[in-house]
């Protein structure tokens, strides 16, 4: 990509935002009369650079001190005093952050700083890598870049700005991770050696849990985020459970591709190119794709010449409740993971098998509620890409199996739900009163309306009289 394209792409890309985000230009006009000056800056203007969708705009106004940048926004409306202390402001009803440059002291509660007049090279000193420590003027659409992070942009190469302030904020590591993965960028060999012995404690989970999810949701390749931990030895500190399936074999007939570790990368990266419907069920199962095969570390055996795993999908669950729970305090999220895993061979399984109908049935019922087949079977279709003898990269092609196992799912109408029980409660009060024997006869039926295929109410009732006796 070339820097006169950039350029070009800028203006038209700026009058579309612009008109999205009314009052903007007013206020940024009335900057500009005050004698300030209005940057685009951070994310916005990296993202503008690579042709990326726009999600949050971040405003920093130059040569205006707070007041008077907060008295300007308070022509066009009531303003957020929340962050006014970090140099923050936000007009209510326009989605942008406004902000005065400042520079942050080290430690938990550091001190801010504010100065309006500091200069742009100053003020972007405290942005973590070049390509972020970019601003675009809103009045003249001249480009300001200290650090040379256009150049980076285009050379693929992520750079700290400064070293000593990057290591004050330990997320800063987790960020490179997920942009590794996202853009497709290297970190240069000064990044690389920083990052391999940077202080990490003092993160919140919730914190760390963000940056993966960006990993997982807007990678086409979350595996190069992944792979980079591995490179600077701390896969095993971060992801242990990943960590302990480097060296472990694999049966070359079934995983020409080698190893679980290269297995489980591919399979993430062809779990993050599937169409889904929101990004809960993305991450779901681009999660489960990282997991699914953790138990192959502790059950992998060498037995009569090949390498098995057997029961690796049950052992599998702990590890991944475990791996989880060090990136997500999210409980439901856990457990669906972990219902993915226990179920990924389930698809091509029953293909092989004939499974019957009520076997469909009944694992619909064991997924339900956190999960459905429809999941599964994309957990199991990324289990057999993720066998590419052209290693770092998924197959693409589509798995008649795992095909079949959907067909086989919706002609028993438990594709996403299952099969609803015919008797009720309501149906049986006046044989038993409500308790735990009402419910025994009531589970009871329920499994041989899907054993027998019996949906008649009144032949259910009579069913489970009869064994009551």
């Amino acid at each position: 990509m070339k820097l006169t394209k950039i350029r070009k792409n800028i203006q038209n890309d700026l009058q579309t935002i612009i008109i999205a985000h009314p009052p903007l230009i007013s206020i940024v006009n009335k900057i500009h009369e005050k004698g300030g000056r209005a940057l685009l800056v951070g994310g916005a203007v990296r993202d503008l650079l690579l042709g990326l969708p726009i999600k949050d705009l971040d405003v920093e106004v130059h040569n205006l001190s707070l007041p008077e940048l907060e008295a300007i926004l308070r022509a066009f409306g009531p303003v957020s005093m929340v962050g006014k202390s970090f140099g923050v402001l936000r007009l209510h009803g326009l989605e942008v952050d406004w902000s005065v440059p400042r520079v942050d002291s080290k430690g938990r509660k550091p001190v801010i700083a504010i100065d309006p007049f500091m200069g742009f090279k100053k003020a972007f000193s405290r942005r973590d890598l070049t390509m972020n420590a970019i601003g675009i003027d809103l009045i003249t659409h001249e480009i300001i870049d200290p650090y040379n992070g256009v150049k980076d942009l285009q050379e693929g190469i992520l750079r700290f700005v400064d070293k000593h302030k990057f290591v004050e904020d330990p997320l800063r590591f987790f960020r490179v991770m997920q942009f590794i993965g996202r853009f497709g960028m290297i970190p240069d060999e000064k990044l690389h050696r920083l990052c391999k012995t940077m202080d990490l404690h003092g993160i919140s989970t919730e914190r760390i849990e963000a940056e993966f999810e960006k990993l997982m949701l807007q990678s086409k390749q979350p595996s190069r985020g992944i792979r980079w931990l591995k490179d600077i030895g701390r896969l095993k500190e971060i992801l242990p459970e990943v960590g302990n399936i480097i060296d472990v074999p694999q049966d070359e007939s079934w995983h020409p591709e080698g190893g679980v570790f290269e297995h489980t990368m591919q399979c993430i990266d062809a779990a993050a190119v599937m169409n889904y419907e929101n990004d809960k069920q993305k991450l779901l199962v681009t999660y489960a794709a990282l997991c699914h095969d953790l138990g192959k570390a502790i059950t992998t055996e060498f037995i009569g010449g090949r390498w098995k795993s057997v029961g690796h999908s049950k052992e599998g669950v702990v590890l991944s409740k475990s791996l989880l729970s060090r990136i997500t305090k999210k409980k439901d999220l856990i457990e669906a993971v972990s219902k993915l895993v226990r179920y990924h061979m389930s698809p091509a399984q029953f293909i092989a098998a004939g499974a019957s109908p009520a076997a469909y049935k009944r694992l619909a019922k064991k997924l339900y509620p956190l999960v459905d087949m429809q999941l599964l079977a994309k957990v199991a279709l990324a289990d057999k890409q993720g066998r590419n003898p052209i290693k770092g990269v998924p197959l693409k092609k589509k798995f008649p199996a795992i095909d079949k196992f959907l067909e086989k799912a919706k002609k028993a109408h438990v594709e996403k739900i299952p099969e609803p029980p015919v008797l009720k409660g309501r149906d049986i009060i006046d044989i038993v009163m409500p308790g735990p024997q009402m419910g025994e006869m009531l589970k009871m039926a329920y499994e041989i309306q899907i054993e027998r295929g019996i949906k008649d109410k009144e032949a259910l009732k009579k069913i489970i009289l009869e064994n009551r006796q």
